[in-house]
């Protein structure tokens, strides 16, 4: 079923919101976060394995998403599974089969999302990134694959990203029984052991680019229409050791994996603050938390992510 886009009506005022993860906003969302996480790790099971990605990073990812896109809450899991869906390698037995599934569960995005356009869209702005969406200058006459093509940039940049650190810093800890231990000892490390976590998992593994003219670079020609892919944060001439996890790392916001300039990712400091918060967190109520088995993987070369992580929690 094919729903239009309302256009706005006249009568609705325009005025400058400010946006929901600007500087000015980002503080009112500390406790909101802590409340969520602390909820969270009180509900885990003890005693039993579980896995961490479903019960602790998706969910987290899931709950902050609603409330970016003031989403229906009990519909929060559609925003991760149309995440995942979107940068799913097709194949027999995948998320996707062919790319003409992958286009049925967008059309079932596009259909959700045009129902929130159409509530918001004659109402008073809002905070919410959907409402920013309809009554912006450069955004409110977007075609509905515009639409859909700004929201799942902003599901993937939401999701993925934080909820495979939060994944992987678990991970690397496990890994690095030494960082742990310095970690417990002292816990103001989390705050420099955050953008490490982000370093050294690097959520989405590249980023690629179209050369515009002939260049030279590390030796190496690149012409003007050949396809250069950059793989990041493990260059030795910027990070000393470089493929180790080390928490208390100088500069540990060196890295790249919220792009730079103008692209340099607008949630960034939202996605640190609940990694952060969740170590805060974890440390003041969970003694330990034991893997019980290997991480299984995306099947990608672009997402560098865990579908799932079995650990355990001492009863």
């Amino acid at each position: 079923m094919f729903i239009a886009m309302d256009p706005p009506k006249h009568d609705v005022q325009r005025k400058v919101v400010q946006p929901i993860v600007s500087p000015d906003n980002l503080a009112n969302f500390e406790d909101l976060i802590r409340s969520r996480v602390r909820a969270v790790l009180d509900a885990l099971p003890r005693g039993q394995a579980f896995n961490w990605v479903d019960k602790v990073s998706i969910e987290l990812t899931a709950q902050m998403l609603a409330t970016l896109f003031d989403f229906p809450f009990e519909d929060r899991r559609k925003l991760s599974h149309w995440s995942d869906v979107t940068t799913a390698v097709p194949y027999e037995g995948g998320l996707v089969e062919n790319e003409e599934q992958r286009e049925e569960v967008f059309r079932e995005c596009l259909g959700y999302f045009m129902r929130l356009w159409n509530e918001r869209v004659n109402a008073e702005p809002r905070p919410d990134l959907i409402s920013m969406l309809a009554h912006g200058e450069s955004t409110r006459d977007m075609s509905p694959r515009e639409y859909l093509g700004n929201i799942v940039l902003l599901i993937v940049g939401g999701n993925d990203t934080t909820r495979n650190s939060m994944t992987g810093g678990l991970l690397f800890l496990s890994q690095n029984p030494g960082e742990m231990r310095k970690l417990r000892a002292k816990p103001e490390l989390i705050e420099s052991m955050a953008p490490e976590i982000i370093r050294y998992q690097t959520p989405l593994a590249y980023m690629r680019c179209t050369a515009l003219e002939d260049v030279e670079f590390g030796g190496q020609l690149i012409r003007r229409g050949d396809k250069v892919a950059m793989w990041y944060n493990r260059d030795e001439e910027a990070f000393e050791d470089p493929d180790r996890f080390i928490i208390d790392r100088a500069r540990p916001r060196q890295h790249l994996s919220f792009g730079f300039g103008i692209h340099r990712c607008v949630g960034k400091n939202l996605a640190e603050m609940q990694l952060k918060i969740l170590w805060e967190e974890i440390l003041d109520r969970l003694p330990a938390i034991e893997v019980v088995g290997e991480p299984k993987r995306v099947f990608s070369a672009f997402v560098h992510g865990i579908t799932e992580l079995m650990v355990r929690i001492p009863a």
